[in-house]
């Protein structure tokens, strides 16, 4: 593999702006969605305007409960969640969440997710003519309840199906990407899938499908049974994920997601080929982790003589 870097630079000479798919970013850090609803609460940490975007918890036609508690287990390296998409639906969010991330300068990424094909086509009618809107994530790594549950991403013709039908109705400066779970075969057959479809790019992965037990009651501790795993546990499949699209479909727009706690972490999915990042789990603990991400990755690339993400993306393709 060619070396990449030189002799050390100053942070001050790192160009970490990003052009995601016409969208300008300061630079590639985002959060992920479900891990700070509409980023109102991370900003008495630092100002969400600096960060790349802000990744609003996926949004429903209607308001939604969630599911049964309890909802979130430690596990090793991770976390299980069964959150289940609790939220305030799409009246509720288009009034107050989405005008307060525009008022602060923030660029707002709007998750969508829905039971059925025709509950995403009404949220990206909606939030396509919402005003302040930097893109929208289809969330697909949701059960399709049309087909006994089957989760949409985990199969290329419902994958394709949905994106096929929500595209038109927003507009073409507004870029699409589909959240695509990791609990597939050949996720770059799902992306190529989404790809064709009308889809500006992809973002994975959401989290891993998990159980843990409960060593008292030797049942199942989550009460909705099984959740979502995220944290660094998942980091190294976040990032196979992220190398065998870019390797399948070289110009695909890729957001890499899952377990990112450091610049180093973020920049693993840049070399493997993703163009921004997101943070999620580690904001439970730390919610300043974004912007300290932000300048962690500055940092490494500087140390390494690199000015911009351009000059590294991808490289472990070489």
């Amino acid at each position: 593999m060619t070396a990449v870097g030189g002799a050390a630079i100053s942070p001050a000479e790192v160009d970490l702006s990003v052009d995601l798919c016409g969208v300008s970013l300061p630079n590639p850090v985002m959060t992920a969605s479900g891990c700070a609803a509409a980023g109102r609460e991370l900003d008495q940490f630092f100002d969400v305007a600096e960060l790349g975007a802000i990744v609003t918890k996926s949004i429903m036609l209607n308001p939604r409960s969630g599911r049964p508690t309890p909802r979130m287990v430690e596990t090793p390296s991770g976390m299980l969640n069964s959150i289940g998409l609790q939220g305030p639906g799409i009246d509720a969010f288009l009034a107050r969440d989405l005008p307060w991330l525009v008022s602060r300068g923030a660029r707002a990424v709007v998750s969508i997710a829905g039971d059925k094909p025709a509950d995403y086509v009404e949220l990206a009618r909606r939030v396509g003519q919402a005003p302040g809107v930097a893109a929208i994530e289809v969330n697909i790594s949701c059960p399709n309840v049309e087909n006994r549950g089957l989760v949409f991403a985990c199969d290329a013709d419902s994958s394709y199906r949905v994106i096929e039908e929500v595209r038109p109705h927003i507009p073409r400066d507004i870029p699409v990407f589909a959240k695509l779970t990791p609990d597939v075969t050949d996720i770059s057959s799902i992306a190529g899938a989404v790809a064709d479809a009308g889809a500006d790019g992809v973002t994975v992965i959401n989290t891993l499908l998990g159980i843990a037990m409960d060593p008292d009651t030797l049942a199942p501790r989550l009460g909705g049974v099984t959740g979502g795993l995220s944290g660094p546990a998942v980091r190294p499949v976040a990032v196979r994920a992220v190398w065998q699209i870019r390797k399948a479909l070289p110009d695909l727009p890729i957001i890499g997601v899952g377990g990112i706690r450091t610049g180093f972490d973020a920049l693993e999915f840049v070399l493997a080929g993703a163009d921004a990042v997101q943070v999620g789990t580690v904001i439970f603990h730390d919610p300043s982790a974004p912007m300290r991400i932000v300048g962690e990755l500055r940092d490494e690339l500087a140390q390494r003589g690199i000015s911009s993400l351009d000059k590294v993306r991808g490289a472990a393709h070489a």
